[in-house]
């Protein structure tokens, strides 16, 4: 995928700081130590802290509330003149989501109120107060400071933190504004649950999303657009190659990636660190979900020194090796890095080398990092529909938990893929790609089936699982699925599950008794686990034969009980077929997601094998050894590079790692294209050059370990 990059500034920094000071900091901190520190990593770019609920320089604007540490001081101004001074680009950062109680006091008007009709103070800090995102405050006075930032100093943007709204908010303002805009009272609840509904596995009934929560959603939307328009456009008049860079964006964000990349000239993946159970390559989906819709214009990855779990240890310190690995990883999927630290005041600094080593790292890469375009042929499509109108409060279950089980499978599979929003279904955008990706995408409109129709029927391949188009893009259930005639299966009326000691028999067509491709590596296995959720389908095409069918559920207790009750049955558990010159796949049960639960090798083997057949062509890039490795592969101007990122780890599903652990010698194989001639091979972290060979058009190089991070880097004659 190919999007053209934007000109300006925007696309040349490489490495970001962050110093999101403290009240305190400015009598606290020693600016000269963060400067040197700053130059020190190779820093190239910095967000610094300047306004909204605290103020870091001399403001005009009443009740713009001034650190009472800052004195005479002009803490952002110093700052900014000594990074100036180093050559960096710098935004400032805003804080708009609450004030003091002088404001309060004087605009209550600005104050988000609760469906009670009660002001709502800051859950944190009760001496605060919420201000509503989508009323005056935001869209007079905040723009009013950032019309005076921008007049004081001439920043390349301003980057807005907190800035769209802690749920509905039932001022007069919103109140007033969303009936106006479309004829409903705001709904209630208090929070914007989206997709609220009710669902029951039984007897398959649904109530469809409350027409007042689904026009909200959209309102809300719509004015947040608005309001970034506003403080936009206030931007530009004063320095017009500055940019409102708003903290959002994401797969499971609110906001509508779609829309987000039509304004946006560059972004930041706010996701800091790993929390609870997350795999160690939860940043580098963060980079594949926020390039579906921005292609090349840059991204940063922001990371916290500090861990990151619900209970908000801002001032703590994680380990080295933990930082480095996430930040590896993001890096490998094309993320700029962006450290975060909170306040000037150092407690623990432990942090500081690590980081620094890593920039210089990545300095000395910079024009390999400098990528063109990814050379994955698979996508997997996400659906913030799908998240938001099937999915609603339990949407991590329904929709994110298939997403990352079929991400986990390619991962361990060493595929190179990306991500693909379910708004870019054109022809233009999955141009790149043989083989798509459905992981349960429940809710699609007629024109995203057609789209995906044209994909398979000009050649590219589909794989769906579950309920993939069984719904509208509004969440309303559909009769059939969209997407039926591809799959050659119609939805029957009902489901099964949670299903108990249910299993699938491994076919092998009756005519020529040879196994299906889809099972490679299960021949001799006879019957695997099931998953724990199914959709009752029948078929509406022949199919020659199932290369899994149903083994029904049976007693699992007592002991003496457990045996099957039906031995076979000729219930398809999927659908392998040929559609005009594309291939496609369907698995009719949660595969994606029974293999997130329980992370059974056989449900693996299975997605990596369905993925393989249907995309029908060597891969790009292919890397045989031990371990676990996210494997992706980018070319440059005048290179190519593949990334091994090292995930072998005991850690691996949940940090903090405590060491990185190398893994022996890999070999890689490259699709070189025609029209190119290799120059030179090298590999950037451990500074050798390789064993090489060619096999044909491929080249096959041994790497004779990963640590953490490998750089394959080809350049081209």
């Amino acid at each position: 995928m190919t999007l053209s990059a934007s000109s300006g500034w925007f696309d040349k920094p490489m490495r970001w700081a962050q110093l999101t000071l403290t009240e305190t900091d400015p009598i606290y901190y020693d600016v000269d130590f963060w400067l040197d520190y700053f130059k020190q990593a190779q820093c190239d770019a910095a967000c610094l802290s300047a306004g909204g609920c605290v103020c870091y320089y001399p403001t005009q604007i009443p009740y713009h509330f001034r650190s009472p540490w800052l004195g005479d001081r002009d803490a952002f101004g110093e700052l900014y003149e000594g990074c100036r001074k180093l050559g960096m680009h710098i935004i400032a950062r805003t804080d708009p989501h609450a004030v003091h109680q002088d404001a309060f006091d004087a605009h209550p008007e600005w104050i988000m109120m609760s469906a009670d009709g009660k002001p709502v103070r800051h859950w944190a800090d009760p001496d605060l107060w919420v201000t509503c995102a989508l009323g005056p405050y935001n869209f007079e006075y905040m723009t009013e400071i950032h019309r005076e930032i921008m007049n004081l100093y001439p920043v390349d943007g301003i980057f807005a933190n907190r800035w769209t709204g802690h749920g509905i908010c039932y001022c007069e303002h919103c109140q007033r504004n969303f009936k106006e805009a479309t004829g409903y009272d705001l709904p209630a609840g208090g929070q914007v649950r989206t997709g609220s509904r009710v669902r029951t596995r039984a007897d398959g009934d649904e109530k469809g999303v409350d027409p007042a929560l689904k026009a909200y959603i959209g309102w809300w939307q719509d004015r947040l657009f608005e309001l970034w328009d506003v403080w936009d456009q206030e931007i530009r008049a004063i320095q017009p190659h500055a940019r409102f860079i708003p903290n959002s964006g994401g797969a499971t964000g609110r906001l509508d990636m779609k829309r987000i990349s039509a304004k946006a000239d560059i972004l930041f993946a706010d996701r800091q660190a790993r929390r609870g159970l997350q795999p160690s390559w939860a940043n580098g989906k963060n980079g594949k979900e926020y390039r579906s819709t921005l292609g090349r214009k840059p991204i940063g990855g922001i990371f916290s020194m500090g861990v990151e779990e619900r209970y908000r240890w801002k001032d703590s310190i994680q380990s080295a090796e933990e930082i480095r690995l996430f930040v590896a990883d993001g890096v490998a999927n094309g993320l700029r890095p962006w450290f975060t630290k909170f306040g000037g005041v150092i407690y623990d600094p432990r942090w500081l080398k690590p980081v620094a080593d890593m920039y210089t790292m990545y300095a000395q890469w910079e024009p390999y990092l400098r990528n063109e375009a990814p050379i994955a042929r698979v996508a997997i499509v996400y659906s913030q529909q799908t998240w938001n109108y099937y999915g609603g409060e339990r949407a991590h279950e329904r929709v994110e938990d298939h997403a990352l089980g079929f991400y986990h499978a390619l991962v361990e599979a060493r595929i190179p893929f990306e991500m693909v929003h379910d708004g870019m279904l054109d022809a233009e955008s999955l141009a790149p790609f043989k083989t798509l990706i459905l992981p349960n995408i429940a809710a699609l409109s007629d024109q995203q089936c057609e789209q995906l129709r044209a994909f398979v029927q000009s050649g590219g391949s589909l794989i769906a699982t579950y309920e993939t188009s069984l719904y509208d893009e509004w969440g309303e259930r559909r009769p059939d699925f969209g997407l039926a005639d591809l799959f050659g299966a119609s939805y029957a009326g009902g489901y099964e599950g949670p299903m108990q000691n249910s299993y699938l028999a491994i076919e092998r067509d009756p005519m020529t008794r040879v196994f299906h491709p889809l099972v490679s590596g299960l021949e001799q296995a006879g019957r695997i686990i099931n998953g724990v959720n199914r959709v009752q389908v029948e078929t509406t095409i022949p199919h020659p034969y199932a290369p899994l069918t149903l083994i029904p559920s049976y007693p699992d207790l007592p002991m003496e009980m457990v045996w099957p009750r039906v031995n076979q049955t000729d219930i398809a558990q999927v659908y392998v077929r040929q559609f005009g010159e594309g291939r496609v796949v369907y698995f009719p049960w949660d595969i994606d997601r029974s293999f997130w639960e329980v992370l059974c090798v056989d449900h693996g083997r299975l997605l990596a094998n369905a993925v393989d057949w249907a995309t029908n062509e060597e891969r790009p890039v292919t890397v045989t050894g031990p371990g676990v490795l996210d494997v992706t592969a980018w070319e440059q101007k005048t290179s190519m590079t593949v990334h091994l990122v090292n995930l072998t780890n005991p850690m691996m599903m949940k940090g903090p790692l405590r060491e990185l652990i190398p893994v022996g010698e890999q070999t890689v194989r490259v699709m070189i294209p025609v029209e190119r001639q290799v120059a030179r091979v090298h590999l950037l972290r451990a500074g050798i050059t390789p064993d090489v060979r060619t096999e044909g058009k491929a080249l096959v190089v041994r790497v004779p370990s990963v640590l953490e991070h490998e750089v394959v880097a080809i350049d081209w004659a």
